[in-house]
């Protein structure tokens, strides 16, 4: 903890001590481990649904994602010298703020809630953890959500900037159209977060909690197509799909690479032994199967743990030491080892996300968000969770009471929000009937 002053272990509402023999770090672990919002990212998919899946294998969901993610970011952290509870807590709570069907509710929500200011999952999670979390609840009767301290906070802000709609003075804005972290209602505790950060700077933790869920998903989400035989081996070995999956790197995650380069690393990356011949899910090929996918995980961590090392001139240490920590460095992942993640990434677009059926579940799934909000908002307050009550109640304008009711459906589970669908929209045909 040497490397983390008061500064960094303050928290936004003042608390007790707590037990001498746990850290700050480590108390801010167990508020995100015991976290309802943790807990619901059980039912959240990841990328393959269950349904798509028989036997053995289990998909990833939500949850197991950010644990896998977890364990490589504490790993990654402790080695560059950062504190590993600090990072792994990070890790666990990245995608609290999405909401239900992932990136495809995400789009859907934020074409809801266009008139309070948009939806973002990033900056969902800032809301969750300072304001929505039930924990420490100030004198004037306000949320402070979990009440984490400030490095963690910051950790987690890996977009450190409001949207590009926020029009307050003063206020570091995203890009059109990129992901930011805060919305306008929750400035004051972003600046408190970022107070002493320079503006748009990425914290050192928040980079590496950045590439070890770039690292967990892009392996895991391969991990996952292959088992439930969404992509063979064979046709990874074949050039004409090899290259689509080229395309679609360049397109999705790599605009700045060319195809050819591309197709070059990705045929060194399949050259590697690390490959099975062939997959039949038999349980040597499982075995072998969880042998490429740790391959591929010390692959990509280990790259950017030694070009980060080689860029600083040290060897960093646990804790502190010559560890680099907050802003006194940057994460160093090498042009190559970027592209390889990103190609890995593009095979589960190819595979998974580009099906036809594919598209048709997600055009329901952007139906029933935008049924869930009209329904929602017609029998408001009621039809919110007590929780969120006051907030429609207390809001000043329709756009702060909006912004009740996209806090209510981002809160819901996949299966919850059909369920929620289903049952107030049978509410609504029975009043009708009436």
């Amino acid at each position: 903890m040497a490397r983390y002053d008061e500064h960094d272990q303050a928290r936004w509402v003042p608390e007790p001590p707590g037990n001498p023999e746990r850290s700050a770090f480590e108390r801010d672990r167990a508020r995100v481990l015991h976290s309802a919002s943790l807990r619901r990212l059980a039912a959240k998919t990841q990328v393959v649904a269950p349904a798509d899946c028989t036997g053995l294998h289990s998909p990833r969901t939500r949850l197991t994602h950010s644990l896998e993610c977890a364990q490589i970011g504490r790993e990654m952290g402790k080695v560059l010298g950062c504190d590993p509870d600090l990072v792994e807590t990070a890790c666990l709570a990245h995608d609290l703020g999405h909401p239900p069907f992932g990136h495809n509710g995400e789009a859907a929500l934020n074409e809801l809630a266009a008139p309070c200011g948009g939806f973002q999952g990033n900056a969902q999670n800032l809301r969750l953890l300072t304001r929505l979390e039930a924990k420490v609840i100030t004198e004037d009767g306000r949320s402070a959500g979990l009440n984490l301290t400030r490095a963690t906070l910051d950790s987690v802000c890996k977009y450190p900037w409001a949207g590009s709609s926020c029009r307050i003075p003063g206020v570091p804005l995203a890009a059109e159209g990129r992901p930011y972290c805060v919305y306008p209602d929750d400035l004051a505790v972003f600046r408190w977060v970022r107070e002493g950060a320079p503006d748009y700077a990425v914290g050192f933790e928040a980079q590496v909690m950045d590439w070890a869920d770039d690292v967990a998903y892009s392996v895991h989400d391969l991990e996952d197509a292959l088992t439930c035989g969404h992509v063979t081996m064979a046709a990874l070995r074949d050039p004409e799909e090899r290259l689509e999956v080229c395309r679609l790197t360049r397109e999705w995650y790599a605009p700045d690479a060319g195809v050819e380069e591309l197709s070059e690393t990705f045929a060194r990356l399949l050259a590697e032994p690390l490959w099975p011949a062939a997959f039949d899910a038999g349980l040597a090929d499982l075995a072998a199967l969880k042998r490429l996918t740790s391959a591929l995980i010390g692959r990509l961590c280990r790259s950017a743990q030694d070009a980060t090392r080689e860029a600083y001139g040290c060897r960093p240490t646990p804790g502190g030491g010559d560890g680099r920590t907050r802003y006194d460095a940057d994460l160093v992942v090498p042009r190559t080892t970027r592209l390889e993640c990103a190609l890995l990434k593009g095979v589960t677009v190819h595979y998974v996300m580009s099906r036809e059926d594919h598209h048709a579940v997600q055009a329901r799934q952007r139906e029933i968000i935008a049924e869930l909000g009209d329904l929602i908002l017609r029998g408001a307050p009621a039809t919110l969770e007590p929780a969120l009550r006051p907030q429609f109640e207390q809001a000043a304008d329709d756009a702060e009471r909006l912004r009740a009711v996209v806090d209510q459906i981002a809160s819901l589970t996949d299966a919850s929000a059909m369920g929620w669908h289903r049952r107030l929209s049978a509410a609504m045909h029975r009043l009708k009937a009436s």
